[in-house]
């Protein structure tokens, strides 16, 4: 029915516009307790004591929780579970304090006011330790990490030294970037209540069967007895990808108090005890000869970690894959801090570590006095490296190109400070954008109902980026249904399992599940049509049928059909449903699976103000087939402001006196607003990777803020001169060196 691909508007936006879409703080309950999550002041020692004893008597206070009474876990709350569903969580089983702004205590009452007021009257004291906040003094001691996802923590191929010295022209450059925070929309919340041994949270979060395996794991009860429902997400960005403390310590608050209790957490909280992207400090050699031919590539990548869990930024695994380099070599080490565990935060890895290498090979150009385009097509790599395998689909070629052409590169200035507007620089930058292509196993079930309309459910989740809507064009278009016959459900833990929605995955993996379970469904609906004397295709082959409009019709004679609402009321009005799980084959053993990218940017900074404006910015993708070009582009085009907003604004600003950020809040977290954000032109080319999976579909989620931080560096230098190799770009870096 050709449905997939098209720009169908969100299925749930009408909910989502007139406010009938609940998220997790939104839900009703009976007797409804309200908690408030109190944190710690100091960013290393102990909890001396907790004076609670005024708290506890003011009106409507139901419990104080602490770690001197709060109930015993199993295994002290910290089983073995990996992330992203569970990391070391803060579950008042001691008193130890290990970052500022930890979990140290709950306070429950019957209203959020009420809650407030009594928090606000604990009496804390501390015995303070010495606090490792220094990154620069961290680095000393800094350690691998014991393990990490994307492969080994080092890597070498060929001999470096050697292609050093074979290398004419060299770049030697360390690169920065800050902690920052996710600050999504709606903040981390979760609603608990317990019916007898059962447990029902209503969370945001990015993956409901990881929820219920990390909650039902942590509190030492059976998976079955807890129910996650998350139908809708304000936005999570990786930091709603695992279970954090919040999530258990509400659930022990509603079983204390024996009534449902809300905890959302406030802004500041969002800094620290639910992950950030952790800074990173990272140094790049690269050596090519005079063609530029790359000889030789180094990548070590320095990024802090927490004192109570080791979490690695993975940004040399770009530079293993993206060129071809006889001689290279990454290392990742970790330099463990007194702030709260990192986490995905989108693209991790592949943000961070594509801003240094992308802006390295601009300098390796400049160096060499070659266009930035030219050098990355002499280093083109046919092969991944790293896997030592070819690539399922790989047209990035084809995306520097169009986009140059696009872009009208060829108007580039070739030495900086050459173009302008009266007192405005222009420059041109650009850089390549790349994302590892995952998927995991996945179960849907499609069910076509006595009324002539289908239900498809997955348990997967819809974090902003059009889930529902995707899933509802596939399994239409697997059915022969019209859209607005179709219902996709998603966002409960009693429906077939599906992973995370992390790593660009989710389309990848439900989407499969979702077209082979619907598929399935319509294939009983046609054998149901053949088997059926009253039918007029009794009789007929399979293999000449087909449905359409949800009528199953004669291919051959078009006007012989059945409508599927008859068909099933003649059978006993009994659904029709299938199930079907989706998972990848041995395809990895032989192919390498990545998505690619050209972005392009121009950038005007004020010569006498340094202020940096991005009017224009061009991006084309190979991502294999999309399945909305609505919310495919408008997924890649958030992902490209968010790159700018990295490249310029975005900071999590560390007191180092006292572990405490500064700017934790939305007033002083600066993220990009429409008037920092100018024209954006993406192009996706829309080439099926069937050796992928059967619908040819990568995932988009993260592609499209890597290269952006590069692409928006570079034009700041091409149009000033000035390297600036520490994000964020500010005014200051860019005037300093020219006032100097």
């Amino acid at each position: 029915m050709n449905i997939i691909g098209q720009p169908l508007d969100r299925t749930d936006g009408v909910l989502k516009v007139t406010g009938q879409a609940q998220y997790a703080a939104e839900f009703p309950a009976g007797r409804l307790a309200h908690a408030v999550l109190v944190t710690s002041t100091v960013a290393c020692g102990s909890v001396a004591s907790i004076d609670s004893s005024y708290a506890r008597t003011l009106p409507g206070v139901l419990h104080v929780m602490t770690s001197q009474n709060a109930p015993r876990l199993p295994g002290n709350g910290q089983p073995k579970v990996s992330p992203p569903e569970l990391r070391r969580l803060s579950l008042l089983q001691d008193n130890e304090v290990h970052y500022d702004n930890e979990p140290i205590a709950v306070v429950v009452a019957d209203t959020l006011e009420h809650a407030v007021h009594a928090a606000d009257q604990l009496r804390v004291t501390y015995r303070t330790s010495p606090a490792s906040l220094d990154f620069a003094q961290g680095k000393s001691t800094g350690h691998p990490p014991a393990s990490m996802i994307g492969g080994p923590a080092d890597t070498q191929i060929g001999d470096f030294d050697a292609g050093l010295k074979a290398g004419r022209v060299h770049v030697d450059a360390v690169y920065t970037t800050p902690m920052e925070h996710h600050n999504p929309m709606e903040p981390h919340a979760v609603l608990a209540s317990w019916d007898g041994p059962r447990l029902t949270l209503y969370d945001t979060t990015q993956g409901v069967a990881n929820a219920q395996h990390a909650v039902a794991t942590t509190l030492g009860i059976p998976p079955d007895q807890v129910h996650i429902i998350s139908p809708f997400v304000g936005g999570g960005f990786g930091c709603k990808g695992s279970v954090w403390s919040h999530v258990v310590l509400c659930a022990m608050a509603a079983r204390e108090v024996g009534r449902p209790v809300r905890l959302a957490l406030t802004r500041p909280q969002m800094f620290g005890p639910v992950g950030g992207r952790p800074r990173t400090e990272q140094h790049i050699v690269a050596a090519a000869r005079a063609d530029g031919t790359l000889t030789a590539l180094r990548h070590d990548t320095f990024a802090n970690t927490s004192k109570i869990e080791d979490w690695t930024e993975t940004s040399g695994v770009v530079t293993r894959m993206l060129y071809n380099v006889p001689n290279l070599a990454t290392t990742h080490r970790l330099v463990p801090l007194n702030v709260g565990t990192p986490t995905f935060m989108r693209a991790p890895g592949e943000a961070t570590g594509s801003f240094a290498l992308e802006c390295a090979m601009d300098e390796l150009a400049y160096a060499l006095d070659m266009d930035p385009i030219e050098l990355r097509l002499k280093n083109y790599a046919e092969v991944s490296a790293h896997e030592h395998k070819p690539w399922s689909s790989k047209q990035l070629r084809e995306c520097y190109r169009l986009g140059a052409e696009r872009f009208a590169w060829a108007r580039r200035p070739r030495r900086p400070r050459t173009m302008h507007a009266g007192d405005t620089l222009i420059g041109m930058g650009m850089a390549t954008a790349t994302y590892p292509a995952r998927r995991s196993e996945a179960s849907a079930t499609a069910q076509i109902l006595p009324d002539g309309t289908a239900n498809v459910v997955s348990g997967t989740q819809d974090i902003g980026t059009g889930t529902y809507t995707v899933m509802t064009q596939v399994a239409a278009d697997a059915l022969g249904f019209p859209v607005d016959r179709v219902r996709f459900g998603l966002g409960d833990s009693t429906l077939p399992r599906a992973p995370v929605s992390g790593g660009s995955q989710s389309v990848a993996s439900v989407a499969p599940a979702v077209h082979e379970a619907a598929s399935a469904a319509r294939a009983r609906l046609i054998e149901l049509a053949r088997a059926d004397r009253d039918s007029p295709l009794y009789g007929v082959a399979a293999e000449e049928l087909t449905v359409v409009d949800g009528w199953v019709v004669n291919r051959a004679r078009p006007t012989q059909r059945d409508p599927a609402a008859a068909l099933i009321a003649r059978a006993g009005s009994r659904p029709i449903e299938a199930t079907a799980t989706a998972r990848s084959g041995d395809e990895r053993e032989h192919f390498a699976f990545d998505s690619f990218g050209a972005v392009f940017v121009e950038a005007h900074v004020d010569a006498s103000l340094g202020t940096i404006r991005v009017p224009r910015v061009v991006a084309v993708y190979d991502v294999g087939r999309l399945l909305n070009a609505k919310t495919g582009r408008s997924q890649l085009i958030g992902g490209i402001v968010w790159g700018i907003g990295a490249a310029l604004e975005e900071e999590s600003v560390l007191d180092t006196r006292y572990g405490r950020f500064v700017n934790a809040n939305l007033a002083e977290y600066h993220v990009p607003v429409n008037a920092d954000i100018g024209t954006i032109d993406v192009t996706v080319l829309d080439v099926p990777d069937t050796r992928f999976n059967a619908l040819g579909a990568r995932g988009i989620g993260e592609i499209g803020i890597t290269g952006v931080a590069a692409a928006v560096a570079n034009a700041v230098y091409n149009a000033t001169g000035v390297r600036v190799r520490d994000l964020p770009i500010t005014l200051d870096k860019v005037l300093a060196p020219v006032t100097a």
